[in-house]
């Protein structure tokens, strides 16, 4: 008996299910960190991450909350780079 398998594929760039799951993952564990640190609004922010690049975007307080907000992404396990375009207002 001979089975074969093909590999599931998502939208976002034909990315394969298991690094879809991973980038999910890494999504959780951004947005978990923000909610445990009081210096960061996690409900102003949004993460989006792609192959462990982590997006920040959204509306931050200060120049503090921003630089916080990144240093908290990057030090995330599984984070390859994080492009932080949060806008200090």
């Amino acid at each position: 008996m001979v089975v074969q398998v093909t590999g599931c594929a998502v939208a976002r760039d034909q990315q394969t299910v298991g690094s879809y799951i991973d980038d999910t993952t890494i999504t959780t564990r951004v947005k978990a960190r923000f909610a445990e640190d009081p210096a960061v609004s996690a409900m102003s922010l949004n993460v989006e991450t792609l192959k462990g690049t982590v997006q920040l975007s959204g509306f931050a307080k200060s120049e503090a909350e921003r630089n916080a907000a990144g240093r908290l992404a990057a030090n995330t396990p599984g984070v390859k780079s994080v492009k932080n375009d949060i806008v200090v207002r």
